[in-house]
């Protein structure tokens, strides 16, 4: 299904070009690209954002938006939310007024976000597989079930 689409496609050389260590592209992006398949569409749902997460407990958050600019100038036409899940317990604080716990990897961050269909990442190794992220299984990402995932997030950001 990732190869089906276009767009999915040429973020993931696009990210796979910053020779990030421990990457995704997830979330919202993945979520839609099945969905849409799955439901037949013939044109992509126009996504908000191209997430890419990754985790590396040694740079500093604006290291975040340094890699946006770099692939803004690598694919412009997309918009893209890069996040160091070593830092998003400072971002969740400064969002929702919460304090959580730090995360310990990539896989521990995907596992957090709110609804259970959106916690699959995808990434590209150097010759072009695809390695699928998805620490709570794909049940709910090919039943196109919305559920609320507890972890992290209350339901009321679940909702919001």
């Amino acid at each position: 299904m990732v190869r089906l689409n276009d767009d999915l496609m040429e973020a993931l050389h696009a990210v796979r070009s910053l020779n990030l260590t421990n990457w995704s592209i997830a979330a919202g992006a993945v979520r839609s690209a099945v969905w849409d398949q799955l439901h037949g569409y013939t044109v992509a749902t126009p996504l908000d954002d191209i997430d890419v997460v990754y985790f590396n407990a040694e740079v500093l958050p604006e290291n975040d938006q340094q890699l946006e600019q770099q692939l803004r100038a690598i694919h412009p036409k997309l918009n893209w939310e890069v996040t160091n899940q070593a830092n998003v317990h400072h971002w969740f604080f400064a969002e929702f007024g919460q304090k959580v716990e730090q995360l310990s990897s990539l896989v521990h961050g995907i596992s957090t976000w709110p609804e259970y269909a959106t916690c699959v990442g995808i990434t590209m190794a150097k010759d072009d597989s695809i390695e699928v992220i998805a620490p709570h299984g794909l049940n709910d990402l090919f039943t196109m079930l919305v559920r609320h995932n507890p972890s992290r997030s209350d339901v009321e950001t679940f909702l919001r």
